[in-house]
């Protein structure tokens, strides 16, 4: 069974076409989640039921060679594409040098030259620095520990609907329960969470969510807490997981202003929005606000494992000799495939491209929404957005809806992600290396089971 685009091309060999070879999942796909029932712990569960083999451009191959549409790029990790020829080739030439040393015991020029690279490209024209690591939780760990040192204030503020990452605090950093921080207690203390600016459902309305959000934030942080006990106010510029949460026009610049007046550190969590995802190199860029931290990973690594912190020099020399680091943070390999994706990002104008994606993902989910009822909102930027499903009383999440669309959606060959506290978001995260034609197939697709 053929469904595919005609006289199309391929990328790093692999045809540029929908294409279903077996049902889905097929027999090969079945087969490995069979062993793994076995084999892997209970907790360990995928969103898809395929198995991938190959990927490149705007498709994933599986096992059994069906070539699906690819609108979630691993979670926005394979933002250039993935396996893309400059990022492969600077990995193995990297591989055949040097894999890994850590960097505290034996420094290697990779760390310092991307560290430099992020630094020049992050927010702002005052002195910055760079410090690596390997997964955006790590990241989050460490821009609170160099808030915490700079400070001497041991509290951090974090918002409802977001989510930072999986260890110990950053769970406790992360608003939903379920499936994330669930058992997993108790957690890291001195976290404080203030109301999101979730406009849609905002108990106002949309036109007060910003107001009302910052008043809110301002009796927790004056009157609660303390603002001489908060070291840092950590946000996601779009919240990712919550369901693609994009807060007003002119939200960040005040939240931004708010923190400066009371001494206390900004932390931009950029792990998701960041390099070229939302059609700015970084979220922040969109309304020029110019945190005192930033948070990188996913996109960063174009697949690869690295993740970092990026911010004002004097706020990270404030941690002691010997205090930040890890054994894998800034793996040579790792750098050597940031540096590659940085050019890739600038080299193929990515952050155009994301803005022109944004653009065809908005008017297709637009239309849809006038005409189905279901689609209570459709948000996002450049090549992040997302469409939150409802019941028929317009504002009742339904997550079933959600899951049975993002099932049917893998079933005709397009991969589509789900999101929100509520579980009743469809997110799309397309590589930038996706294809017009293969975009607008998927978009149809997705649009059809929504009106299903």
């Amino acid at each position: 069974m053929t469904t595919s685009l005609t006289a199309t091309p391929t990328v790093n060999g692999i045809e540029q076409s929908r294409h279903l070879a077996t049902e889905i999942p097929g027999p090969r796909s079945r087969d490995l989640t069979a062993q793994a029932t076995s084999a892997l712990p209970a907790g360990l569960s995928s969103g898809q039921r395929t198995w991938a083999k190959r990927a490149a451009g705007g498709i994933v191959v599986d096992v059994d060679g069906n070539r699906l549409i690819d609108l979630g790029s691993g979670i926005a990790t394979t933002t250039v594409g993935n396996a893309h020829p400059d990022v492969v080739e600077a990995a193995r030439v990297q591989m055949g040098e040097l894999t890994h040393t850590c960097f505290l015991n034996q420094p290697y020029e990779g760390y310092l030259h991307l560290a430099q690279r992020l630094a020049d490209i992050a927010p702002g024209d005052h002195s910055k620095r760079a410090a690596l690591f390997s997964t955006g939780a790590e990241a989050v760990e460490n821009a609170v520990k160099y808030a915490r040192a700079f400070t001497g204030r041991p509290g951090v503020v974090v918002f409802d609907h977001s989510f930072h990452g999986r260890t110990n605090l950053t769970m406790a950093m992360t608003a939903k329960n379920n499936p994330y921080k669930q058992s997993f207690g108790p957690f890291a203390s001195d976290v404080h969470r203030a109301p999101s600016p979730y406009s849609y459902r905002w108990p106002g309305g949309p036109d007060s969510a910003a107001d009302d959000a910052l008043a809110q934030l301002e009796l927790l942080v004056d009157a609660q807490v303390g603002a001489g006990n908060i070291a840092c106010i950590v946000m996601e510029p779009i919240q990712g997981e919550g369901g693609f949460i994009v807060p007003p026009e002119g939200f960040l610049p005040r939240l931004a202003d708010f923190c400066r007046d009371r001494g206390i550190l900004f932390v931009a969590d950029e792990i998701q929005t960041g390099i070229a995802r939302t059609g700015d190199l970084f979220a922040c860029d969109h309304e020029r606000v110019v945190p005192d931290l930033m948070t990188l990973a996913k996109g960063l690594g174009g697949g690869m494992p690295i993740a970092a912190v990026v911010g004002r020099a004097d706020v990270m020399d404030a941690a002691h000799r010997g205090g930040i680091g890890g054994t894998y943070a800034g793996n040579p390999v790792a750098c050597a495939a940031a540096i590659a994706v940085l050019d890739v990002v600038e080299k193929e104008g990515l952050t155009e491209r994301a803005r022109d994606i944004g653009d065809r993902i908005e008017a297709a989910l637009t239309k849809a929404k006038s005409t189905n009822p279901v689609i209570g909102d459709v948000r996002g930027r450049g090549a992040m957005y997302a469409a939150e499903l409802v019941r028929a009383d317009g504002i009742t999440p339904d997550p079933a809806r959600v899951a049975d669309v993002a099932r049917r959606c893998e079933e005709r060959g397009v991969i589509v992600l789900t999101a929100g506290t509520f579980g009743n978001v469809i997110r799309l995260l397309p590589p930038l290396s996706i294809r017009d034609g293969l975009l607008d197939e998927a978009l149809a697709i997705l649009v059809e089971e929504l009106a299903r």
